[in-house]
């Protein structure tokens, strides 16, 4: 087996390497597998791979940061997601409040999410204000030396 036919190899955790290392086409399937699987064994099927390999590509740091950066992309997405439906779980919790059909118990634990989530809102606006402001007097401070 040449230099050149173990660099581009199954095994092999880079296809091309120069310019910005790149995964090559099975390392990026393995990926797809490993979001898309429940275990390890299940992506290495899926791809036609050992799981064997499957791991030594895990450990290789290029693999996991690329591995890392999609699974962060498939969080964001996922959050997105809940966010989208964070109107229509706030209008359900509203109704179940003040509807007076709904159990007591259930329209006070409704009442306790609402002033919750209203109290963390107010917490997370002041400290943002309060970062912002630091930041202005950081960059005030940064100009004032030059």
């Amino acid at each position: 087996m040449g230099d050149e036919e173990s660099q581009t190899g199954a095994d092999s955790p880079q296809q091309i390497r120069g310019h910005g290392a790149k995964l090559d086409r099975k390392m990026e399937e393995a990926i797809v597998a490993l979001l898309t699987h429940p275990s390890v064994d299940a992506a290495a099927r899926a791809i036609n791979v050992a799981p064997t390999t499957l791991m030594r590509w895990l450990n290789d740091p290029e693999f996991d940061t690329a591995y890392r950066a999609a699974r962060r992309a498939a969080f964001r997405q996922s959050i997105a997601r809940l966010q989208q439906g964070s109107t229509a779980a706030a209008t359900t919790k509203l109704k179940m409040m003040i509807d007076p059909s709904t159990p007591a118990s259930v329209r006070v634990r409704a009442a306790e999410c609402v002033l919750d989530h209203a109290a963390k809102a107010i917490e997370i606006e002041d400290i943002e204000a309060r970062v912002a402001e630091l930041e202005r007097a950081a960059d005030a401070s940064q100009n004032g030396r030059r």
